[in-house]
């Protein structure tokens, strides 16, 4: 590993040779980052954390403590990953079975918020923005924007880009209170305007 690496790491952090991780970025505690994994800039990577081979997290992905990111799992930039959220990445895995030709990719969109406890079946995209409620479990894509909570998940609303939940006029027009920003609801998806 570089020694004039550009980032911080906890001393009990374990960075497998031919990781990349990005400058600014911060490892905490207990953590492995393991080879062929792509870190970008100024991520916060809590404790405890396990980033797989061929991961991409993009830059300022925030992962908090105890949740492993496995193969086959890409986040775009500004990705927020709840406390023990939960990744998977064999639709039917069995212990006497090897099946890591199988893994099914999982897609995190910019900006996306996956909250505490919640669990990605593997194979969906998480649409830009969306917002995963504490202990969800996505058993199918999420559009971009999408308020989603359950088990199954369900969509129940739309959040803004600063993740409030929007109420739409008769017009469908929506405004984020704390942005100010405006969404226009046409049939199934929202229109920053």
């Amino acid at each position: 590993m570089d020694k004039q690496k550009k980032y911080n790491a906890h001393e009990s952090t374990i960075i497998d040779h031919r990781a990349q991780i990005g400058e600014g970025t911060k490892i905490w505690h207990f953590s492995h980052i393991m080879a062929h994994s792509i870190v970008g800039n100024n991520c916060n990577i809590g404790q405890n954390v396990v980033i797989s081979p061929n991961v991409k997290l993009g830059n300022g992905v925030k992962i908090q403590n105890n949740v492993s990111v496995y193969t086959g799992v890409t986040c775009e930039d500004d990705v927020f990953l709840g406390p023990s959220m939960v990744f998977t990445n064999v639709i039917n895995p069995r212990s006497f079975i090897e099946r890591k030709e199988q893994f099914l990719e999982t897609y995190v969109e910019k900006g996306a918020t996956i909250g505490a406890n919640a669990t990605l079946v593997c194979g969906n995209r998480i649409g830009a923005y969306a917002l995963i409620g504490a202990g969800a479990v996505i058993t199918k894509p999420v559009l971009p924007y999408a308020l989603v909570m359950g088990n199954p998940a369900k969509q129940v609303g739309w959040v803004s880009k600063y993740g409030h939940r929007l109420q739409f006029n008769h017009e469908q027009i929506a405004t984020c209170p704390e942005s100010g920003e405006q969404y226009q609801l046409t049939k199934n998806s929202i229109l920053p305007l």
